[in-house]
């Protein structure tokens, strides 16, 4: 007795197309918000801000292709902590002169201010 009766499967596939939608979604927004601060950009910090497997993003070439990329630009570029430990020998010097020049224009005015100080003194006594 074989049944000639059709599946009705189009509400499925809707949530289903929906709920890959609204997953895409959900990793976009993750990139660009660890974008936006400057976070990192692995498939670990993606999969956790996104609420998503690691093997969602692996299983889904776009988006491995994006993180991929992004990873290599960040890799590409100077941390904070680098740049300040590659300070050259000339901008250091150039640091240090003017905070001596700095130290030297305090110096003169705690000068100045004690002259006009032993002038008070001197006039009440």
């Amino acid at each position: 007795m074989s049944s000639n009766h059709i599946r009705n499967t189009e509400g499925l596939i809707e949530f289903s197309q929906k709920k890959q939608q609204e997953t895409a979604q959900k990793v976009d927004k993750a990139i660009q918000e660890l974008t936006k601060l400057k976070g990192k950009i692995n498939f670990n910090s993606v999969a956790e801000e996104a609420g998503v497997s690691k093997a969602y993003l692996y299983k889904h070439p776009e988006i491995r292709e994006r993180i991929d990329m992004l990873r290599k630009q960040q890799e590409g570029l100077p941390s904070p902590g680098q740049v300040k430990r590659e300070m050259t020998d000339a901008s250091k010097d150039v640091l240090i002169a003017a905070k001596n020049k700095h130290i030297k224009e305090l110096q003169d005015e705690n000068k100045r201010l004690k002259d006009i100080l032993k002038r008070r003194y001197g006039e009440e006594y």
